[in-house]
């Protein structure tokens, strides 16, 4: 059994410098005059072995490497990570967060780590752009520990400052972080990499810090054996001179040209046959399209290729693929597994879309932590259908399409217009449904609003002594709210069950109001009753609740005087009727 090399994922804050770090890393080799040390993939970089031990050199003399190299996901932030799952997990066994020490901790990278951390995969901070603090003093691919030496006080001083703001930002995140050179236990504390991909300092730290971590805490993980190959497929788009390719990081075993393989979609598993494997040829010819790519016979685990298939239909980002040997019922189990959502919908709730499979299980797994219910999710386009179908809710607040880093086709687009369809997009998964939870509240309190105007809510009055301004046609009393909201239009009810009439205004001084809170005086004008008959001072009365005003009632839409006087109007009636409201 061999070793295979790590998978490394980049994430990061845009403009945080992510791809610059790696452009640093493929570019040394081709100032070097070596441009055949580096394999650049579609979607990857292969980082060999001997590259890390020349690059560490200035470091560790005579290093006891045994992973073969480094395998670096060359695709945008954190969409990679989602995207990519094995056997129901992530794919990623190690992730660079890329964090401007200027700019520390920022949106995107706390998405990043909060992903991390559900997923429990280990990772480094690449503490970017050093060389623009103030004085520092650069050199082209020094390592950090033997530059920082070199450096003014005032200049580290002002490095450690930024530092120890991004300690205690990760610190608040739940993370024990330190510099890495200060860390002796790397399975309790996070290192944190200070570097310059402009510069290139401290490129080689961060190259060390990731294989002695994948040598150290990754035993087991990195086995592979020569079998039938699995992988996952990173984007599926068309490539001019090739057709519709599939871009996929190989993690398991051996893929071959010629070989047929099973592939999760949409609709369920697509078997198909491998028409060519291709990775590209060194960097400095990647300007030119015709010699782009070089194709292989071969590939194992783990490497970043581009695949040509007899078929594409229905194939997404996320996809597992599986080589079968005979026939595809040999995997079938397998790729369904890995197919499924790990977290269970909801029976109502709104609809989300995204990019990918992973994306989807991460979006839900935030979401029920949240509290926020999904009724149903689908990789892909935000399409017509879907916007009629969450049209045809009953509940406005399931009225919802959630998409993330997904187009809405134009019909999609036209639909909504002519609808009551809420979208919320996004590409940070914790923003979007930050945006959710935003307008679930107004849209919670704007339908709360209508709905006491056109419902009778509970409240309870007390008429007071000595306020008795007319006694009849209308009867004009002093009262004080005792619970909820007395509105005008409303019918009141007294203790005995009796109706005794409807509440025509309500006035304070000049000023007549529409309605009166809890804890306010003020004189109401009653049609129907006579004060000395009907109704008498100190009594109590009750806002008389239509039944079928009762029964639409939730008890968490009141509050705990809204309750109570709810419980007693309810006893009320149903000493003539039981199962009055139920």
């Amino acid at each position: 059994m061999s070793i295979r090399q790590p998978i490394v994922t980049v994430m990061g804050h845009v403009d945080h410098g992510k791809t610059t770090i790696l452009d640093a890393i493929r570019g040394s080799y081709v100032a070097a005059g070596e441009s055949g040390g580096i394999t650049q993939g579609i979607g990857a970089t292969e980082v060999p072995i001997d590259r890390v031990v020349k690059l560490c050199s200035k470091i560790v003399k005579d290093p006891k490497f045994t992973v073969p190299g480094l395998l670096f996901i060359d695709t945008p932030g954190h969409h990679a990570f989602v995207s990519m799952r094995a056997r129901g997990s992530a794919l990623s066994d190690l992730a660079v967060v890329v964090v401007d020490v200027r700019d520390g901790i920022m949106p995107q990278t706390t998405e990043s780590l909060r992903l991390l951390k559900r997923y429990k995969t280990p990772f480094v901070i690449a503490a970017n752009k050093i060389d623009l603090i103030e004085g520092w003093r650069s050199k082209n691919f020094e390592p950090f520990v033997t530059l920082v030496g070199e450096q003014r006080e005032d200049v580290t001083a002002r490095l450690d400052e930024a530092l120890y703001r991004m300690i205690g930002d990760l610190s608040s995140l739940g993370f024990s972080a330190d510099r890495y050179d200060r860390i002796s236990d790397f399975t309790k504390n996070v290192a944190i990499v200070p570097l310059s991909a402009k510069s290139r300092d401290g490129i080689p730290d961060l190259l060390l810090v990731l294989v002695g971590l994948a040598q150290r805490y990754l035993e087991g993980r990195l086995d592979t054996e020569d079998g039938p190959a699995a992988g996952t497929i990173l984007e599926v788009k068309e490539e001019k001179g090739f057709g519709t390719t599939a871009d996929t990081i190989i993690y398991s075993g051996t893929l071959r040209a010629g070989d047929r393989v099973a592939i999760g979609t949409r609709d369920g598993i697509l078997a198909t046959k491998v028409r060519g494997i291709f990775k590209t040829r060194p960097l400095h010819e990647t300007k030119d399209p015709k010699e782009r790519f070089k194709p292989f016979d071969s590939v194992s685990a783990a490497a970043g290729v581009k695949l040509l298939l007899q078929d594409t239909e229905g194939i997404a980002a996320g996809s597992p693929v599986h080589v079968f040997l005979k026939d595809v019922s040999e995997v079938e189990e397998t790729i369904r597994k890995e197919s499924t959502v790990g977290v269970e919908f909801d029976e109502t709730g709104v609809l989300v879309k995204t990019d990918a499979l992973g994306s989807l299980e991460a979006l839900l797994m935030e979401a029920h932590d949240r509290g926020i219910k999904v009724e149903a999710g689908i990789v892909g386009p935000v399409t017509r259908r879907d916007v009629v179908d969450r049209s045809l809710k009953q509940d406005e607040l399931e009225k919802v399409v959630m998409a993330f880093n997904v187009p809405v086709l134009p019909e999609a687009n036209e639909a909504l217009l002519n609808s009551d369809v809420k979208l919320i997009s996004g590409d940070v998964i914790y923003t979007l449904l930050d945006n959710y939870k935003a307008w679930q509240e107004q849209k919670s309190q704007e339908m709360m609003a209508r709905k006491r105007k056109e419902t009778v809510f509970p409240c309870k009055v007390l008429l007071l002594p000595n306020h008795t301004f007319r006694i009849s046609k209308p009867a004009i009393v002093g009262v004080r709210i005792l619970g909820g909201t007395l509105a005008q239009g409303i019918s009141l009810l007294k203790q005995d069950g009796r109706d005794v009439g409807r509440v025509r205004s309500i006035r304070v001084g000049e000023q007549t109001r529409a309605e009166a809170k809890a804890g306010e005086e003020v004189a109401v004008a009653i049609e129907g009753p006579t004060v000395g008959r009907q109704i008498s001072e100190g009594d109590i009365l009750y806002s008389s609740i239509p039944e079928s005003h009762a029964r639409s009632i939730k008890r968490e839409e009141l509050n705990f005087d809204e309750d109570q006087i709810f419980r007693e109007i309810l006893d009320i009636r149903r000493k003539e009727d039981p199962f009055w409201g139920k």
